[in-house]
């Protein structure tokens, strides 16, 4: 048996001292937002056998549905019903009969854990770095010149700490998509020499706002490979920073709530701040979620800023001294008007992006959409906070199917009537056998059942003591009053195309089990949490639109030599260590691929792809490694391409301009810079096929 491997940081999460300076204001040193008292989910013992008959009903309805529905008329119907029984059960899944080549779009020898200063792919893969910060995307912006960088140059420049990506069709254009990436946050010590954290200077500062934001960058892929570039000045490409103009759409728009000196209309936002990852819709446009926004914000004065994590003093990049809005003691609700899903049209250069109020205000990771059976669209959100609550927003509309005029304005109005919900999950083993340890309870698995709790709709609050307005600006204390279950950092969330399941990634949660914090429960089995989980969720009887969900824990992260760990039955000597879920995709195979961030097991952060159905579900193995201090966000698996956003390389305690950690991606004497890759297989056919 191999020894474990060494845990590389004691510090929270296993990121630097400064990632969580610049990423999230040292969240894990203060105190966690949510104190409410809601009951934990391993409060209460199931009725076991009314809920697993929920879930074996969900898991027979999905396989229906991603099979069709012979799959159990058939002559096969009896073996389709005992392998859909099987995947959402009580009973381990079989022993696996290896296979030579694995599963089917995972058929790559898996790279080893290491710690190489830069992005480290299979035997057989070539990549290119497709865009790097600071390059020109619009008409007019110079070559990007660090030395002599100013807020004009950065704002027609590809922005700092690309995320969340997604690539879009270009019809009529052979060979070219559209590229959208979030820029989550700044490194102002890894931008500017010679920065001085006390005292930046206004152009520094304005720098920095225009290195947030989005982008949007036509790319054209070279022929006979999988490489991509950027196709600079091209009409579509755009860039929105930290002072562009945003409307307030849906329910809250136009509240008190949302009202300031310079917006006395509560409908209009300058800019949109830490956009973590996102989703496509099947409209067309793309969905983006605020998530560490409290970090920006100075002196608060209320018990709701309190909640939401923002600090009563100064804040580290100081931009409070050069605009007022970021001082609460000024202008306390300018705070009220981040922490959206913004919704931008890729396709429309001219079109003002969207912040959605329906959706609710708190630390959005991510959003994802899925559709009703009658086109309604679903939206799955987590609230990155240790303690904090998953959502899902049910439309009260139906798409519209093509790409007239008449169709993309109605889709553009889908994301403002419905109703919001948070998820209550509860476990089905006596809360005796949840230890913290992570050992599984007698019935080979963590698993339960779930309800999704209405928080409003429309004008309406399903909340008592809360308008609606209340709910949706202060949506956290919505889910307090009425008892959500507090997840290890609930981060991407991805309903599977394929099966219908939803998978949420939980990345860690050190402060669980603590005196005064909440104990394990069967969806958070761990104390201490270094290492995160999978939780896959069954919707009752495979509609996203219901009030009920089965639940079990997919994979429990971390060394597979570790007893805690647990890779859905599949033999743990057979996949790849991971540590910290992050963002999640899923391919054409309806494999899961995982991104991580915080790794601890001695190893730079990673993408994985994972099997989730058939004998050979759990197999999960490592595609690739990014450079040192970098986290791997994005990801886009295509069927001949993955794309990965290589976030704050060189971001390692004690790193600056003068004294790099990396020298990714162009080598010694040269700034490090946040970038998107591209990888692909030598021999052009499809990826791990």
């Amino acid at each position: 048996m191999r020894n474990l491997l060494p845990l590389i940081s004691s510090h929270p999460g296993g990121r630097s001292a400064l990632t969580c300076r610049f990423r999230c204001g040292d969240a894990c040193f203060k105190e966690t937002p949510n104190t409410s008292d809601n009951e934990y989910a391993g409060d209460i013992i199931a009725r076991a056998v009314s809920r697993r008959s929920m879930m074996r009903a969900a898991a027979v309805v999905t396989v229906a549905a991603a099979a069709g529905t012979a799959a159990l008329t058939g002559p096969n119907a009896p073996q389709a019903e005992a392998a859909a029984l099987a995947g959402h059960g009580h009973k381990p899944n079989p022993p696996h009969k290896p296979a030579p080549s694995g599963a089917r779009g995972l058929r790559f020898s898996p790279v080893a854990p290491n710690k190489n200063d830069k992005v480290t792919v299979p035997d057989g893969y070539s990549q290119n770095v497709v865009i790097r910060w600071g390059e020109p995307i619009l008409r007019g912006a110079p070559a990007f010149n660090p030395e002599k960088q100013t807020a004009k140059a950065q704002a027609g420049q590809f922005g700092y700490n690309n995320d969340f990506l997604s690539l879009l069709p270009l019809r009529g254009e052979r060979g070219r998509q559209v590229l959208v990436a979030n820029h989550e946050y700044t490194d102002e010590i890894l931008m500017f020499r010679g920065y001085d954290p006390a005292n930046p200077t206004r152009e520094q500062v304005e720098i920095a706002w225009a290195a947030h934001g989005l982008s949007v960058v036509v790319v054209q892929e070279e022929h006979r490979t999988g490489k991509l570039g950027a196709v600079s000045r091209h009409p579509l490409n755009r860039r929105l920073t930290a002072t562009s103009e945003f409307r307030v759409t849906g329910p809250a728009a136009g509240s008190p709530l949302l009202r300031t000196s310079a917006d006395r209309t509560g409908r209009k936002v300058l800019g949109t701040l830490n956009n973590c990852a996102g989703g496509t819709t099947p409209w067309g446009t793309t969905l983006h979620g605020e998530e560490n926004f409290n970090q920006y914000f100075a002196n608060a004065t209320t018990a709701e800023h309190k909640r939401y994590g923002i600090g009563t003093g100064a804040t580290e990049r100081k931009w409070e001294r050069f605009d007022r809005r970021f001082d609460l003691a000024k202008e306390p609700n300018e705070a009220n008007r981040f922490g959206w899903v913004v919704e931008l049209d890729p396709y429309d250069p001219d079109s003002t992006p969207r912040k959605r109020t329906a959706l609710g205000r708190f630390k959005h990771e991510a959003a994802e959409p899925r559709l009703t059976a009658d086109g309604r669209p679903v939206v799955y959100m987590g609230d990155d906070e240790k303690f904090d609550y998953l959502y899902k927003f049910v439309s009260s509309k139906r798409m519209k199917k093509g790409t007239s005029r008449a169709a993309r304005e109605h889709n553009l109005t889908l994301l403002d009537e419905g109703t919001l919900y948070v998820a209550k999950l509860t476990g089905d083993s006596p809360a005796a056998e949840i230890d913290g340890t992570g050992k599984l309870p007698t019935d080979g698995e963590f698993d339960g059942s779930g309800v999704w709790i209405p928080l409003a709709t429309g004008t309406t609050s399903h909340v008592p003591g809360m308008t609606a307005d209340e709910v949706y600006v202060y949506t956290r204390l919505a889910g307090d009053k009425v008892g959500a279950t507090k997840m290890d950092r609930p981060e991407d969330v991805e309903p599977s195309p394929r099966t219908g399941r939803v998978y949420v990634a939980l990345t860690n949660n050190s402060d669980r089990g603590k005196e005064g914090k909440a104990p394990a429960d069967e969806a958070n089995p761990r104390n201490a949490n270094k290492h995160g989980q999978i939780l896959e969720l069954a919707e009752n009887w495979d509609d996203p639109a219901g009030d009920g969900f089965a639940w079990r824990l997919f994979l429990v992260a971390g060394d597979p030599n570790d007893p805690s760990t647990y890779f859905a039955g599949f033999p743990k000597e057979r996949v790849s260590p991971i540590s910290c879920p992050d963002n999640v995709a899923f391919d054409d195979h309806g494999n899961l691929w995982i991104s991580t961030d915080g790794n601890q097991l001695g190893s730079h952060d990673g993408l994985f792809g994972v099997a989730t159905h058939g004998d050979r579900r759990g197999e999960l193995k490592q595609f690739l490694t990014v450079p040192a201090g970098a986290e791997t966000c994005g990801p886009v698996i295509q069927d001949r391409r993955v794309l990965v956003a290589v976030q704050h390389p060189g971001e390692v305690d004690g790193a600056s301009v003068e004294k790099p950690a990396s020298t990714w991606p162009d080598g010694p004497g040269k700034i490090v810079r946040p970038s998107v890759v591209a990888v692909w297989r030598k021999d052009g056919r499809d990826i791990g096929v």
